[in-house]
């Protein structure tokens, strides 16, 4: 049992206590049936759980909220809190950082040049994440010196990385983490980088999607003695609710490989669906983690946790189990990311509801074993 599924057991009062904000009210998300004490369900032998979320996109309103949660220190906890009981009940938890970060103190930018501060990722670390993919359209937004910092920032809390790289050498590693025994790989790739070029000499700097390379990148990391390949792909046309042909094409050639065993999608700022190809998951996109647009749209407010549990099948590793928790971001002030699993009733949860079971399902994913807490 892992220091995460011990906090799911143990910890969710304490968790709560720690980091308690007006958006994280009422009981822990619903947790696989194993997870909780009085359960006869056993979990299988040497399971895990992952669980990966949407985009972290640090818009201007966002660091305001958090300096004002902060008192004058920019603090982005309180804004993250609602989730912390979810990810930090994973043995695994995934993120999208999708902008580079500054350095402490700034300058500071949003879009469409993003320079993030350095606390988001602080807050990251204290959510229970483990590792974030870092390629996405605006990874070079700050040039090689914007890569550089956020990786020397996540290296300095102990947070995991792939998907841009200071060096050749570092691009060249395969990312494997050990979760609950088991050697776990990450890689990340995005379609690209809004038209800004890749530094001369430089192309290790971010991991641009090509499925010949992703599938490359997945068997190097067997290689290195990975026993399940996770691939976080930033695609996808924005505030599109439906895949694209090139999303969907993809996926099938990447998970025709023995070498990939879960995509997990990133990009539209909108929840996309999930969809079982084979006997392998994708979820096209999970939407904003955490956001906020200058013109919000509604749904890009609403957004999805993806919760997956693998399983051993002989010599191989298989999801056994597949969830979505949807999550909303409510802009009233304060603004919080909350956990619609645990949320009271209100117009707003269950208008978010409806809107992220419509799109997650709409490729028939529920006939496939896909499922919600709580519905």
């Amino acid at each position: 049992m892992t220091k995460h599924r011990v906090a799911a057991l143990a910890g969710f009062a304490v968790l709560a206590a720690a980091c308690s904000s007006p958006a994280q009210s009422g009981p822990a998300p619903t947790p696989f049936p194993e997870a909780t004490a009085s359960s006869s369900a056993a979990a299988p032998d040497g399971s895990f759980s992952v669980v990966a979320t949407g985009d972290v996109l640090i818009h201007p309103a966002l660091t305001e909220q958090a300096e004002a949660d902060g008192g004058g220190k920019i603090d982005y906890r309180p804004l993250l809190a609602g989730i912390r009981p979810l990810i930090s009940g994973a043995d695994l938890g995934i993120c999208h950082l999708e902008t580079p970060l500054a350095k402490e103190g700034g300058p500071y930018s949003g879009y469409p040049s993003f320079s993030a501060p350095p606390e988001i990722a602080d807050a990251i670390k204290d959510t229970g994440y483990d590792t974030c993919s870092t390629s996405s359209n605006h990874t070079i937004d700050q040039g090689a010196e914007g890569v550089t910092r956020t990786l020397d920032k996540l290296d300095e809390i102990g947070v995991k990385h792939t998907g841009s790289a200071r060096s050749a050498a570092e691009a060249a590693k395969p990312l494997v983490l050990d979760v609950n025994g088991v050697k776990v790989a990450q890689v990340s790739y995005s379609f690209g980088f809004n038209g800004i070029k890749v530094p001369a000499g430089k192309p290790w700097l971010a991991n641009q999607i090509d499925v010949d390379d992703v599938l490359a990148a997945a068997r190097k990391a067997r290689e290195a003695g990975a026993q399940v390949v996770i691939a976080s792909l930033h695609w996808g046309v924005e505030y599109q609710h439906d895949p694209t042909a090139e999303q969907r094409s993809q996926a099938k050639k990447i998970l025709a490989s023995d070498d990939v065993d879960l995509i997990v999608g990133h990009h539209a700022h909108v929840v996309q669906p999930f969809e079982k190809i084979g006997d392998k998951w994708v979820a096209y996109g999970l939407g904003n983690s955490i956001a906020r647009h200058s013109e919000p749209k509604g749904d890009t407010e609403e957004g999805a946790a993806a919760r997956f549990r693998f399983v051993r099948d002989g010599d191989r590793w298989k999801v056994d189990k597949a969830e979505y928790i949807p999550t909303l971001i409510k802009l009233d002030t304060p603004i919080r990311l909350i956990d619609l699993s645990t949320s009271p009733p209100s117009a707003q949860v269950t208008k978010a509801l409806q809107d992220t079971d419509k799109n997650i399902l709409s490729l028939k994913a529920g006939k496939s074993g896909l499922t919600r807490p709580g519905k």
